[in-house]
Protein backbone atom coordinates (compact mmCIF):
# COMPACT_ATOMS: atom_id res chain seq x y z
CA UNK A 1 0.00 0.00 0.00
CA UNK A 2 2.42 2.47 0.89
CA UNK A 3 4.25 2.11 -2.18
CA UNK A 4 1.60 2.36 -4.07
CA UNK A 5 0.83 5.63 -2.59
CA UNK A 6 4.60 6.92 -2.95
CA UNK A 7 3.52 5.79 -6.86
CA UNK A 8 0.21 8.06 -6.73
CA UNK A 9 2.36 10.91 -5.55
CA UNK A 10 4.78 11.11 -7.48
CA UNK A 11 1.93 11.37 -10.57
CA UNK A 12 0.12 13.70 -9.02
CA UNK A 13 3.72 15.26 -8.99
CA UNK A 14 4.34 14.98 -12.59
CA UNK A 15 1.01 16.38 -13.51
CA UNK A 16 1.67 19.82 -10.88
CA UNK A 17 5.29 19.73 -13.14
CA UNK A 18 4.25 19.44 -16.44
CA UNK A 19 1.43 21.36 -16.19
CA UNK A 20 3.52 24.13 -15.08
CA UNK A 21 5.76 24.09 -17.77
CA UNK A 22 3.49 23.66 -20.29
CA UNK A 23 1.62 26.59 -19.06
CA UNK A 24 4.63 28.56 -19.39
CA UNK A 25 5.11 27.33 -23.08
CA UNK A 26 1.63 27.87 -23.73
CA UNK A 27 -0.08 30.63 -22.06
CA UNK A 28 -0.44 34.36 -22.99
CA UNK A 29 -3.86 36.36 -22.29
CA UNK A 30 -4.17 35.86 -26.47
CA UNK A 31 -4.17 32.38 -26.90
CA UNK A 32 -7.41 31.59 -27.78
CA UNK A 33 -7.73 34.44 -30.14
CA UNK A 34 -4.60 33.36 -31.94
CA UNK A 35 -4.54 29.49 -32.36
CA UNK A 36 -3.92 29.71 -35.88
CA UNK A 37 -0.52 28.77 -37.16
CA UNK A 38 0.99 28.69 -34.07
CA UNK A 39 0.38 32.49 -33.48
CA UNK A 40 0.14 32.54 -29.98
CA UNK A 41 3.62 31.59 -29.43
CA UNK A 42 4.21 34.92 -29.99
CA UNK A 43 2.72 36.47 -27.19
CA UNK A 44 5.03 34.06 -24.83
CA UNK A 45 8.50 35.21 -23.99
CA UNK A 46 11.16 33.35 -24.69
CA UNK A 47 12.21 32.84 -21.28
CA UNK A 48 9.24 31.34 -20.34
CA UNK A 49 9.78 29.14 -23.18
CA UNK A 50 13.28 27.98 -22.55
CA UNK A 51 11.96 27.85 -19.20
CA UNK A 52 8.85 26.00 -19.26
CA UNK A 53 10.78 23.48 -22.18
CA UNK A 54 12.97 22.15 -18.79
CA UNK A 55 10.35 22.09 -16.26
CA UNK A 56 7.93 19.89 -18.77
CA UNK A 57 11.14 17.66 -19.73
CA UNK A 58 12.04 17.42 -15.82
CA UNK A 59 8.37 16.29 -14.91
CA UNK A 60 7.31 13.96 -17.56
CA UNK A 61 9.06 11.01 -16.31
CA UNK A 62 7.07 11.20 -12.94
CA UNK A 63 4.08 10.24 -15.19
CA UNK A 64 5.54 6.46 -15.72
CA UNK A 65 5.49 5.88 -11.72
CA UNK A 66 1.68 7.31 -11.74
CA UNK A 67 0.43 4.92 -14.25
CA UNK A 68 2.55 2.08 -12.19
CA UNK A 69 0.19 3.20 -9.27
CA UNK A 70 -2.77 2.86 -11.59
CA UNK A 71 -1.77 -0.34 -12.67
CA UNK A 72 -1.15 -1.49 -9.03
CA UNK A 73 -4.90 -0.15 -8.08
CA UNK A 74 -6.34 -2.34 -10.92
CA UNK A 75 -4.04 -5.44 -11.01
CA UNK A 76 -6.24 -7.44 -8.37
CA UNK A 77 -9.56 -7.09 -10.48
CA UNK A 78 -7.81 -8.06 -13.97
CA UNK A 79 -4.48 -8.57 -14.32
CA UNK A 80 -4.42 -8.70 -18.17
CA UNK A 81 -6.53 -4.92 -18.18
CA UNK A 82 -4.16 -3.75 -15.85
CA UNK A 83 -1.21 -4.85 -18.03
CA UNK A 84 -3.25 -2.99 -20.54
CA UNK A 85 -3.46 0.41 -18.89
CA UNK A 86 0.25 0.36 -17.71
CA UNK A 87 1.41 -0.36 -21.21
CA UNK A 88 -1.09 1.85 -23.21
CA UNK A 89 -0.58 4.76 -20.15
CA UNK A 90 3.40 4.58 -21.24
CA UNK A 91 2.71 4.92 -24.75
CA UNK A 92 0.69 7.59 -24.22
CA UNK A 93 3.43 9.62 -22.14
CA UNK A 94 6.11 8.67 -24.46
CA UNK A 95 4.28 10.00 -27.67
CA UNK A 96 3.01 13.19 -25.28
CA UNK A 97 6.74 13.83 -24.33
CA UNK A 98 8.39 13.92 -28.03
CA UNK A 99 5.43 16.72 -28.68
CA UNK A 100 5.97 18.47 -25.64
CA UNK A 101 9.51 18.40 -26.12
CA UNK A 102 9.32 20.27 -29.67
CA UNK A 103 6.74 23.13 -28.14
CA UNK A 104 9.67 25.04 -27.26
CA UNK A 105 11.41 25.05 -30.77
CA UNK A 106 8.22 25.85 -32.39
CA UNK A 107 7.85 28.74 -30.18
CA UNK A 108 10.99 29.87 -31.15
CA UNK A 109 10.51 29.80 -35.03
CA UNK A 110 7.00 32.21 -34.65
CA UNK A 111 9.54 34.51 -32.91
CA UNK A 112 11.64 34.85 -35.92
CA UNK A 113 8.65 34.95 -38.44
CA UNK A 114 9.75 38.66 -39.78
CA UNK A 115 13.59 36.98 -39.91
CA UNK A 116 12.59 34.23 -42.35
CA UNK A 117 11.68 34.11 -46.01
CA UNK A 118 7.51 33.85 -45.51
CA UNK A 119 8.36 30.37 -48.44
CA UNK A 120 10.30 29.12 -45.30
CA UNK A 121 8.65 30.19 -42.81
CA UNK A 122 5.28 28.14 -44.35
CA UNK A 123 7.28 25.64 -45.15
CA UNK A 124 8.72 25.01 -41.43
CA UNK A 125 5.17 25.47 -40.29
CA UNK A 126 3.64 22.81 -42.43
CA UNK A 127 6.46 20.27 -41.60
CA UNK A 128 5.84 21.04 -37.61
CA UNK A 129 2.26 20.37 -38.09
CA UNK A 130 2.38 16.99 -40.43
CA UNK A 131 5.45 15.57 -38.14
CA UNK A 132 4.22 16.38 -34.59
CA UNK A 133 0.80 17.74 -34.48
CA UNK A 134 -0.30 14.48 -35.64
CA UNK A 135 0.83 12.96 -32.40
CA UNK A 136 -1.60 14.89 -30.24
CA UNK A 137 -4.56 13.21 -32.55
CA UNK A 138 -2.51 10.21 -31.68
CA UNK A 139 -2.62 10.29 -28.42
CA UNK A 140 -6.11 10.93 -28.14
CA UNK A 141 -6.69 7.42 -29.57
CA UNK A 142 -4.24 6.32 -27.50
CA UNK A 143 -5.96 7.88 -24.46
CA UNK A 144 -9.58 6.45 -25.58
CA UNK A 145 -8.00 3.16 -25.61
CA UNK A 146 -6.89 3.44 -22.54
CA UNK A 147 -9.94 4.47 -21.02
CA UNK A 148 -11.87 1.73 -22.36
CA UNK A 149 -9.21 -1.04 -20.60
CA UNK A 150 -9.66 1.44 -17.03
CA UNK A 151 -13.51 1.46 -17.35
CA UNK A 152 -14.01 -2.67 -17.74
CA UNK A 153 -11.62 -3.16 -15.39
CA UNK A 154 -13.03 -1.58 -13.02
CA UNK A 155 -16.69 -2.82 -13.88
CA UNK A 156 -15.39 -6.07 -13.99
CA UNK A 157 -14.32 -5.66 -10.06
CA UNK A 158 -12.12 -6.98 -7.72
CA UNK A 159 -9.74 -3.33 -8.16
CA UNK A 160 -9.53 -1.17 -5.33
CA UNK A 161 -11.19 1.38 -6.67
CA UNK A 162 -15.03 1.56 -6.33
CA UNK A 163 -17.25 0.92 -9.53
CA UNK A 164 -18.02 4.76 -9.37
CA UNK A 165 -14.73 5.51 -10.57
CA UNK A 166 -15.33 3.69 -14.13
CA UNK A 167 -17.18 7.99 -14.64
CA UNK A 168 -13.94 9.07 -13.97
CA UNK A 169 -11.18 7.70 -17.07
CA UNK A 170 -9.13 9.88 -18.39
CA UNK A 171 -11.24 10.85 -21.72
CA UNK A 172 -14.07 11.14 -19.49
CA UNK A 173 -12.54 14.25 -17.61
CA UNK A 174 -10.61 15.00 -20.76
CA UNK A 175 -13.91 15.24 -22.43
CA UNK A 176 -15.42 17.39 -19.36
CA UNK A 177 -12.86 19.83 -18.70
CA UNK A 178 -13.52 20.82 -22.86
CA UNK A 179 -16.73 21.22 -22.37
CA UNK A 180 -15.96 23.48 -19.06
CA UNK A 181 -13.22 25.01 -20.65
CA UNK A 182 -15.65 25.93 -23.71
CA UNK A 183 -18.54 27.44 -21.84
CA UNK A 184 -16.02 29.49 -19.48
CA UNK A 185 -13.82 31.08 -22.24
CA UNK A 186 -12.12 32.69 -19.19
CA UNK A 187 -11.29 29.90 -17.18
CA UNK A 188 -10.30 27.89 -20.59
CA UNK A 189 -7.91 30.28 -21.49
CA UNK A 190 -5.46 29.03 -18.64
CA UNK A 191 -7.01 25.44 -18.18
CA UNK A 192 -6.95 24.20 -22.03
CA UNK A 193 -3.25 24.90 -23.38
CA UNK A 194 -2.97 22.27 -19.62
CA UNK A 195 -5.69 20.47 -20.56
CA UNK A 196 -3.84 16.76 -20.20
CA UNK A 197 -2.01 17.72 -17.00
CA UNK A 198 -5.14 18.69 -15.44
CA UNK A 199 -7.22 15.45 -16.67
CA UNK A 200 -4.31 13.65 -14.63
CA UNK A 201 -4.20 15.51 -11.82
CA UNK A 202 -7.54 14.94 -10.94
CA UNK A 203 -7.63 11.23 -11.93
CA UNK A 204 -4.53 10.84 -9.53
CA UNK A 205 -6.16 12.89 -6.85
CA UNK A 206 -8.94 10.56 -7.15
CA UNK A 207 -7.54 7.62 -6.57
CA UNK A 208 -5.33 8.27 -3.72
CA UNK A 209 -8.53 9.43 -2.17
CA UNK A 210 -9.79 5.63 -3.16
CA UNK A 211 -6.55 4.41 -1.77
CA UNK A 212 -6.91 6.13 1.37
CA UNK A 213 -10.27 5.05 2.19
CA UNK A 214 -9.67 1.58 1.70
CA UNK A 215 -6.48 1.73 4.25
CA UNK A 216 -9.11 3.17 6.48
CA UNK A 217 -11.00 0.71 5.83
CA UNK A 218 -8.62 -2.35 6.20
CA UNK A 219 -7.08 -0.87 9.41
CA UNK A 220 -10.67 -0.75 10.95
CA UNK A 221 -11.72 -4.17 9.74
Amino acid sequence: MKLTKFLGYLGLFASLLVGLGEYLLHYSPDILEHSKDYEFFKYVSLGNLSMGHYIAIIGLPFYFAGYIHIYRMLKSGNEMLARVVLAVGFIAFAVGGVWIGSRASIGNVVHLKNSIDATTYTTLLDHYTGHMEVLVKILRIVIAVLSIAFITAILKGGTYYKKWMAFFSPIAILILLVIIGKIIPSLGAHMLPILMNVTHFMLFTLSLIQLKNLTKNHQNA
